[in-house]
């Protein structure tokens, strides 16, 4: 069941980028708006303990959803996302040592394949003035590793309400940060539409998403989450170009597909263990 959390906050993830690309805000707007509706959540839904937070843990999510937005806004939403996922490769590398998960060659194989996507896509930025935007978000990925990894020790650890008062936190902690970079852009452009997708960003596509995520890390090892949760970066160029006619290039495509290969292959080997 844990595999199926994992595998719906994917999905709810991949949604984000459409909707990030169709909020005429900028940023450090969006970053502020959608963290404010996910604290909403968070405080008055899941209601976790804030005793139980990691400031670490939350210091790595906030720069996660920061850097990720703020990427989407400088370069296509296919890009910013298969860079993030580049995290995963430093996820896989990180489980044996720091969580005690048992190291698997495949996952080597995965994570180099991980790493060979990102500089695929990089090649493809650096000659149209989008390093802004690769730099974020790779520094995203980085972001996002931290936050998988100490997500799952303190779930191995036995510390419930940990991840998601971490998540709360992180969220506060980005809406402290973001929001007197994005006020002036809010006061000018909120309207009812752009409030409406900063909801739906910061209750269902963060709230709901990452409420599953750690429900699943309860019993889902760090490299398995992670290697599931590339179904976001598989959907997120798809959801954008139904979305808004963004064509991913076609190097992201690729890069797209060596991956999805690359999963399916390890769950193929994972299979016969």
């Amino acid at each position: 069941m844990g595999e199926k959390w994992v595998l719906l906050a994917a999905v709810l993830w991949s949604s984000g980028g459409v909707v990030i690309k169709s909020v005429p805000l900028g940023g450090a707007a969006i970053t502020a708006g959608r963290a404010l509706f996910t604290v909403a959540f968070f405080a008055l839904v899941v209601r976790p303990n804030l005793r139980r937070a990691s400031l670490v843990t939350a210091l790595g999510y906030a720069g996660m959803i920061a850097t990720f937005v703020l990427a989407c806004k400088q370069t296509t939403a296919a890009q910013a996302i298969v860079l993030q996922y580049s995290g995963t490769a430093w996820v896989l590398l990180a489980g044996p040592r720091w969580l005690g998960e048992p190291f698997r060659w495949r996952d080597l194989a995965v994570a180099a394949v991980s790493i060979a996507a990102m500089a695929l896509c990089a090649q493809e930025a650096s000659g149209s003035g989008q390093w802004t935007g690769n730099l974020l978000g790779v520094l995203s990925g980085v972001c996002y590793a931290v936050t998988v990894v100490l997500m799952r020790r303190s779930a191995a650890n036995g510390a419930p309400g940990s991840a998601e008062a971490s998540i709360l936190l992180g969220n506060a902690l980005a809406l402290a940060a973001c929001l007197p970079f994005g006020w002036s852009d809010l006061a000018v452009g909120l309207d009812l539409p752009a409030v409406a997708g900063l909801g739906y960003l910061g209750i269902v596509q963060i709230g709901l998403a990452y409420w599953a995520f750690a429900r699943g890390l309860r019993s889902v090892p760090a490299a398995t989450a992670a290697l599931l949760a590339l179904a976001e970066p598989v959907l997120t160029p798809v959801w954008v170009w139904l979305g808004t006619g963004e064509r991913p290039a076609a190097t992201t495509v690729v890069a797209g597909l060596v991956v999805v290969a690359a999963l399916a292959w390890r769950a193929w080997a994972g299979r016969r263990d």
